[in-house]
Formats: structure tokens, C-alpha cells, sequence
């Protein structure tokens, strides 16, 4: 374990480690400043959590202002959620979730497919006009809590240019797979299906860090590395982020493309949804409007094929034969998806969320403007 916690002393090395269930307690309290019911509250700050307990920091309380915030008070999300049901026909539902809160919708429609899993072995719950959602995993996770598989993705705002093409046409697309295993922590296969996503581009900005060749390109074609420019360009269509692969078919950026493009289609064709530059959060003359996002979320009970037992067993060995494999030269050890999570919720746990300082003059300026009862030690 310590040759990968040894990076969390070097690279949070400006952060102030806060307690989890403080930060909970104060995005609650800032939602609920902001008309969200306590119950959603309580969703959408526990998904917030889940990314910075698995150390995904591109996801987590650092995207409680601009993300969720910022919207609810430009009006392009509502924050009390109406989730309506389109469609309910045996193993399959339609959602409706009004541009309300999409955690909240999303934790409805895999709680919907869990239960219709539990009957028919598979259940699948499909939403339209949601909004941002939060990590994928989350989702994923809750059907692995009941010892499913859990299968989920979205589309969002567009971002990703095609492969041989420099506009920015479709989100980020994950793509999540979370299976039960028999060891101490699920496989959870969480990422997008472009080369980086823009909270981990944010994530570098807050650094002064710029950007790895590749991950971005510009309308001429040509690879951008400034950090701050591209934040400002994506937003604008000048930018865009690359596939899976990167660009061009070198390294085989079109099978990112063709994922992305899977992901678009479930989550738009099934429920009668938007998709691409629909999703671009603007009208005809420019206004914002609300990014009416799709989703679709799968679970799968082992038991109505051979077993949770024998799966999670098969699922637990082929993991424990991956990381027993030769090793590259130089390189200590092979992980599994989920396994780095889990190391960094074994290390966050004892010290707390790292806040860096600008995400701690965010938090000081939320406290601020709700009136809020909470000492900072930054």
C-alpha cells in the first residue's frame, strides 16, 4: 500500500485535511440554503463525498458552487427535483426528471432497476431531462451493495471531438461497470470515454499545472497544453477534448470516439432525450438554459445465472491473477479498477478530505454568503 499513499504526502502537500463528516454536514447545509429538500440534500452531498473518498477530487465538493450552485441560482436548475415515471413495463422504466437535481433523480432510477433485477434478473432504468449527476460510480456501487452488477452512463454538455474532426460534439460519456468480487473491495470501472474530463482539467488548473500533450485539441488540429485557455475555449467551442486513444487513429482514438458514441445513443434514443449540442446550455440567442442530460442504468442479479457466490468468487480471481502478473520493469505493483479507490479511501479515512487553498476560499465564501455556523482552520 505505501508506494501508492506515498503520493498523497507529496501532492497534497498545500491541501488542509478536513473531516469528512464536517464537509458532509456543510454541503447539506449549502443546498438547503438554496431551496433543496433535506432528504436530496443529503443524496447529493453523500455523492459529492463518494468522489473525494475514493480520491477523486475532479468530482467532489470542489464542484458544489460551479456545478450545482451557480446553476440553481442562474434558474437552470431546479432544485427541488420531480421525478416522474414515462414508462414502467416489467424490467424496463422511463424517467422524467425535470432538469431537477440528477443525483437525485439518478438514485431513483438504480434504485428502481436494483428492485426490478431482484425480479427478473436484469433491470434497466432509463432518464431524460436530468442534469449533472455527480460521479458514475456511485450508481454503479449501489447495485454492487446488493451484490449486482451495476452498469451506468450519460451523456453531458458537448466536449469530445470525433476522431478526424476538431469540433466539440459529445460529453465525456462514461461508460461505469461495478461488479461484486469476493475480495475487500469491488471492480469499479469509473472514467470517461474522452483521454481527461473537464473537472480533472479544473483540477490542473487549480494547480497552475498545465496540461499533458494530447489531451486537448483546437479548431486548427493542433494539441493545447495551457490549462487556463482551454478552460475558457472549451466553454466557448474553440477547444475539445480529445477521445480515448487521442488523436487521430495512431494509438486508436476512434474506439474512445465509438464508446462515446454508444453512450450518447443509450442515453438519448431510449428515453426520447436530447443529445450533443442540445445539450450545450444555450438557446437560439445564446441564453443559458438547463442541460436536459440522459442516463441509463443497468443491474444485474448473478443469482438468476450461476450465483452471486460462484461469480463473486470467478470475478475475485481474475482480479487476484491480473495483479500477479509480470510486472513491467521498475514498476512495484499491477492494480485493478476500484483497487486505487479503495487505497485512497483506506488513507482518507484516518486524515480527512484535502482541501486546497482555492477550493478553501470557495468554502470560506459559501459559509459567508449562507450565514452558516462553521470555523475553517484555513
Amino acid at each position: 500500500m505505501k508506494d501508492y499513499l506515498e503520493t498523497y504526502e507529496e501532492h497534497y502537500k498545500d491541501c488542509t485535511w478536513v473531516p469528512f463528516d464536517k464537509l458532509g454536514a456543510f454541503m447539506d447545509d449549502v443546498l438547503k440554503a438554496v431551496g433543496v429538500p433535506p432528504a436530496d440534500a443529503a443524496i447529493i452531498s453523500d455523492v459529492l463525498l463518494e468522489s473525494d473518498r475514493r480520491g477523486i477530487d475532479s468530482h467532489g465538493i470542489g464542484r458544489l458552487k460551479p456545478i450545482y450552485i451557480d446553476r440553481i441560482d442562474a434558474g437552470i436548475l431546479n432544485p427541488v427535483t420531480h421525478v416522474e415515471i414515462i414508462k414502467d413495463e416489467k424490467a424496463c422504466v422511463t424517467i422524467d426528471g425535470h432538469n431537477g437535481m440528477g443525483h437525485v433523480v439518478a438514485h431513483k432510477a438504480m434504485e428502481m432497476a436494483i428492485a426490478k433485477a431482484s425480479t427478473y434478473g436484469l433491470g434497466m432504468a432509463v432518464v431524460r431531462n436530468s442534469t449533472h449527476y455527480g460521479i458514475a460510480g456511485y450508481y454503479a456501487t449501489m447495485a454492487v451493495k446488493q451484490g449486482l452488477i451495476g452498469i451506468t452512463g450519460t451523456n453531458a454538455r458537448p466536449s469530445i471531438a470525433p476522431t478526424h474532426g476538431v469540433e466539440n460534439m459529445m460529453g465525456t460519456n462514461p461508460l461505469t461497470f461495478g461488479i461484486p468480487t469476493d475480495e475487500d473491495f469491488p471492480f469499479v470501472l469509473d472514467c470517461a470515454t474522452s483521454v481527461t474530463q473537464r473537472g480533472k482539467i479544473e483540477v490542473y488548473g487549480r494547480a497552475g499545472r498545465e496540461l499533458p500533450s494530447g489531451w486537448v485539441i483546437d479548431q486548427e488540429g493542433h494539441d493545447r497544453t495551457d490549462t487556463l485557455g482551454v478552460l475558457e475555449d472549451l466553454t466557448k467551442g474553440k477547444a475539445a477534448l480529445t477521445p480515448l486513444g487521442g488523436i487521430g487513429e495512431e494509438h486508436a482514438g476512434y474506439k474512445g470516439y465509438g464508446y462515446a458514441a454508444v453512450v450518447e445513443i443509450l442515453s438519448a434514443a431510449l428515453q426520447d432525450g436530447a443529445w450533443m449540442k442540445a445539450l450545450n446550455g444555450r438557446d437560439a440567442d445564446g441564453r443559458p438554459i438547463p442541460y436536459p442530460l440522459g442516463h441509463f442504468f443497468i443491474a444485474i442479479d448473478p443469482d438468476f445465472f450461476m450465483g452471486r457466490e460462484t461469480f463473486k468468487r470467478i470475478a475475485g480471481t481474475i482480479c487476484r491473477e491480473l495483479r500477479a502478473s509480470k510486472k513491467a520493469p521498475g514498476e512495484a505493483r499491477i492494480y485493478t479498477p476500484g483497487e486505487k479507490e479503495w487505497l485512497a479511501w483506506q488513507y482518507r479515512k484516518e486524515h480527512g478530505c484535502p482541501v486546497p487553498p482555492s477550493l478553501q476560499r470557495v468554502i470560506k465564501e459559501l459559509t459567508s454568503r449562507f450565514g452558516l455556523d462553521y470555523s475553517w482552520s484555513f
